[in-house]
C-alpha cells in the first residue's frame, strides 16, 4: 500500500481505511511522525488518525492480555460528526525539522580543473658556431687625377690675367708709386688688381657654394655672387677683345666707369661672403 501522491492533503475520513490497514500490517499503533511522513499530512490530521485507533481492535495482534470487550469499529459516518475536516489549502503543512527526515545534500564533487598552461617563455635563440664571416672586398673609390686641371686652370689664367690687365690699361690703370718719398723705387701695375678681384673672388663664392654644411642663407649669396662675377668677367674679356681687334686705344667711358667699380664691388661680395660664414661657424660651436 502507498501513501496517496495528490498534492492537495486529502481529508481524514478517507485516510482512516488505509491508516487501519498499515497499522494493522505493523502490528502496532504507529507513531504520529510515522503517520505524518506516511500519510504527508500535518500534525493535526495525525492525531485523529490515531485517534481511531484508540479504541483497541478484536485482532489479538493489537491486544494484549485478556481480550477486552469487542466495540465496533467506527465507521465513516460516525466519524463524520467529531472530525471537522480542513480546508484544503494549496500551501503543504509545515513539517519541522524534527519531524521530518533532511533532505540528503547534494554536494558536488569537486572539479578538477586543468592547471593553467604556464605561459610561453620563448626559448633562447639557437646559436650556431659558424666560422668567421668572410670580410666582402672593398671597393677602392677611382682616384680623379688633378694635374689635368692645373693645365687647364694655367690656360684659362694666361688668358684671363691678360686679358684683365690689357683692360685695366686701356681703361687708365697702370704703374703708380704707391710709396712716393718712402720708397721711390717701388712701382705697382694697378692693372693687376682686376684679374685678382674678380677671378680670386669667383674661385672663392664657388668653394662656399658646394660646401656641406653651410647654410641656406650664405649658400644662396655663394651662388648668386658667383654666377655674377663669372658674367662679369665674361663681359669684360669680351670688351677687351673686341676694342682691340678694332684698334681702339682708350676704352668708352662706360666701360672705363664700371670696371673702375670693379675692385670696391669685389671688396664688399667678398667681406659679406666671409662674415656669412664665419656666423655658421660661430653658430655650430
Amino acid at each position: 500500500m502507498t501513501a496517496p501522491t495528490s498534492v492537495y492533503p486529502p481529508a481524514v475520513a478517507a485516510m482512516v481505511d488505509d491508516f487501519t490497514a498499515w497499522a494493522a500490517e505493523l502490528g502496532t499503533a504507529p507513531s504520529r511522525n510515522a503517520t505524518m511522513k506516511r500519510f504527508r499530512i500535518g500534525d493535526e490530521k495525525a492525531k485523529a488518525l490515531l485517534a481511531t485507533l484508540a479504541a483497541p481492535a478484536p485482532d489479538e495482534r493489537l491486544t494484549s492480555g485478556p481480550a477486552p470487550q469487542q466495540q465496533p469499529e467506527p465507521t465513516d459516518t460516525d466519524l463524520e460528526p467529531e472530525i471537522t475536516p480542513e480546508p484544503i489549502t494549496v500551501e503543504p503543512s509545515p513539517l519541522t525539522a524534527v519531524d521530518v527526515a533532511p533532505e540528503p545534500k547534494i554536494t558536488a564533487a569537486p572539479v578538477e580543473r586543468p592547471a593553467a598552461d604556464p605561459i610561453p617563455v620563448a626559448a633562447p635563440p639557437l646559436t650556431i658556431p659558424v666560422s668567421a664571416p668572410v670580410p666582402a672586398p672593398v671597393r677602392r673609390k677611382p682616384q680623379i687625377r688633378t694635374w689635368p686641371i692645373l693645365v687647364v686652370g694655367l690656360g684659362a689664367f694666361i688668358a684671363i690675367w691678360a686679358g684683365w690687365v690689357e683692360l685695366g690699361r686701356l681703361t687708365g690703370f697702370g704703374v703708380v708709386h704707391p710709396l712716393p718719398g718712402i720708397w721711390d723705387s717701388f712701382k705697382i701695375d694697378t692693372a693687376i688688381t682686376l684679374p685678382l678681384g674678380m677671378d680670386a673672388y669667383a674661385a672663392f663664392a664657388l668653394k662656399v657654394w658646394f660646401t656641406p654644411g653651410i647654410s641656406a642663407r650664405a649658400r644662396r649669396f655663394a651662388r648668386w655672387s658667383t654666377i655674377v662675377s663669372l658674367l662679369v668677367g665674361m663681359c669684360g674679356q669680351v670688351a677687351y677683345h673686341l676694342m682691340e681687334a678694332q684698334g681702339i686705344s682708350t676704352a668708352p667711358w662706360q666701360i672705363t666707369t664700371a670696371v673702375s667699380c670693379l675692385p670696391v664691388i669685389v671688396l664688399g661680395l667678398a667681406s659679406g661672403l666671409v662674415h656669412l660664414v664665419r656666423a655658421d661657424q660661430e653658430a655650430e660651436q
